[in-house]
């Protein structure tokens, strides 16, 4: 059962809107705060906030600046003492001006660092911040979204640069938190997940090939992620896991 007071980044839409559908709806669950990037597709998580008022706190937050993040957590310290779950969803693949790459000669170095400094930095600048919230007696977790494509043992494809790399720069940023927070908040559980292929907006243009069956919802996508986390147990912070709780290779 999930408890507590949970975060959830990138809640405007997709699989952290799901999740805080899903948290609200947890008799357990004290508060959840929200962040969204743009307010313009976030109309759905102000109706929320309007029918959970007591519960459901928004907050507009860009994780690729670090001034935001840490006037983010002096407004939730302000409010709690203690995070006991918190989902980074945060993420980006392609948008009207940037597209994957398929080959080398496609590569540009301004759309390299924008993948990383949304899919990557932005996570370990999260887990900076934040740890004051975890440093608490009650056992909590910290998910960063991750993929599939960001594993290297995996890669059989190639294509995708700069997305692969900053997944691949996520989980080595996350297994290095989990070491670092089992010495100095040893009751926080540190995981990267692969949530498997959603039906959001990041994933409609590469669905083609997809099984109906390999295609997930995104209330399917949250119940799988919230069901794995409450079977979390510490030997598993610093891990990478599947949607169906395998553990996938570096």
């Amino acid at each position: 059962m999930i408890s507590g007071n949970g975060l959830i980044l990138g809640a405007s839409q997709g699989i952290g809107l799901s999740l805080v559908k899903q948290l609200l709806a947890e008799s357990q669950v004290n508060r959840v705060y929200a962040t969204y990037c743009h307010p313009e597709s976030a109309t759905e998580l102000f109706s929320l906030q309007a029918t959970y008022p007591d519960k459901l706190f928004c907050h507009q937050l860009d994780i690729t600046e670090e001034s935001q993040i840490v006037d983010f957590v002096k407004f939730l310290q302000q409010d709690i003492q203690q995070l006991h779950l918190g989902i980074n969803c945060v993420g980006f693949l392609h948008d009207a001006i940037q597209q994957p790459e398929k080959s080398l000669k496609q590569i540009n170095s301004d759309n390299l660092l924008r993948y990383f400094q949304i899919n990557s930095i932005g996570a370990v600048l999260l887990a900076k911040h934040l740890l004051p919230l975890w440093k608490h007696g009650d056992r909590s977790v910290f998910v960063s979204i991750s993929a599939k494509v960001g594993s290297i043992g995996d890669n059989h494809l190639g294509g995708w640069y700069g997305y692969r790399a900053s997944k691949a720069a996520l989980n080595m940023f996350m297994r290095t938190v989990a070491i670092e927070y089992a010495r100095v908040s040893p009751r926080t559980i540190v995981i990267t997940y692969h949530p498997g292929t959603t039906d959001t907006r990041l994933s409609r243009p590469f669905q083609k090939n997809v099984p109906p069956e390999k295609l997930f919802s995104p209330e399917r996508t949250a119940s799988q992620l919230l069901q794995l986390i409450t079977k979390l147990e510490m030997p598993d912070s610093g891990q990478f896991f599947s949607w169906d709780s395998s553990k996938l290779p570096w």
